[in-house]
């Protein structure tokens, strides 16, 4: 475990048996379809990855990047910083998303891609985080469900560093306190 952690919360066998029951369950739902994997950057990064490798539909890849925090907090403002770059009306899209905490982000993007006529629009989080909710959002696919603490590892980053860790974990107070950054 890293130093700057005070708990594992899922392992690396979790996660992958986690992804594994995600990816069968999106396979069976779009059997025989192309579905249009919609990445959330930076966070969905690794998701996204060993998902896609587990759905055994046709899939295509889509990124977008949106912001609405700073550091730890949610700032409530949401930003495009990149859009997709192909067009998914008719299309069958699924966003891929690292966390869904506040749920503005989510609203944002669904209320966003909706608009873009797409034949489907639906949600997978690897982690949800329902106590922290402020919108609502349906969620079709749930990796895990967590309890409101402050997460990083597996793509989740605080101030940019963590992404790398191979299991999701609890960040100390201390460090979030403290402001760490990586120079």
């Amino acid at each position: 475990m890293h130093k700057d952690l005070q708990e594992v919360l899922i392992s690396t066998e979790e996660l992958s048996a986690g992804i594994e029951k995600l990816g069968e369950k999106i396979s069976a739902d779009y059997e025989g379809r192309c579905l249009t994997l919609v990445g959330v950057l930076k966070g969905s990064v690794f998701f996204l990855t060993d998902l896609a490798r587990r759905v055994t539909s046709d899939v295509r890849l889509d990124f977008m990047m949106l912001s609405s925090y700073s550091g730890e907090r949610s700032t409530g403002v949401v930003r495009i910083l990149l859009d997709l770059k192909e067009s998914i009306e008719g299309s069958d899209v699924l966003i891929v998303e690292d966390i869904v905490d506040s749920g503005l982000t989510m609203s944002y993007m669904l209320q966003n891609l909706g608009t873009r006529r797409p034949r489907s629009l639906e949600v997978c989080t690897l982690l949800d985080k329902p106590s922290r909710r402020r919108a609502e959002v349906p969620i079709k696919y749930t990796g895990f469900t967590i309890p409101d603490k402050f997460v990083v590892g597996y793509g989740l980053d605080y101030n940019g560093i963590y992404r790398n860790l191979p299991y999701v974990g609890v960040l100390k107070r201390e460090i979030i306190e403290g402001n760490k950054t990586c120079r």
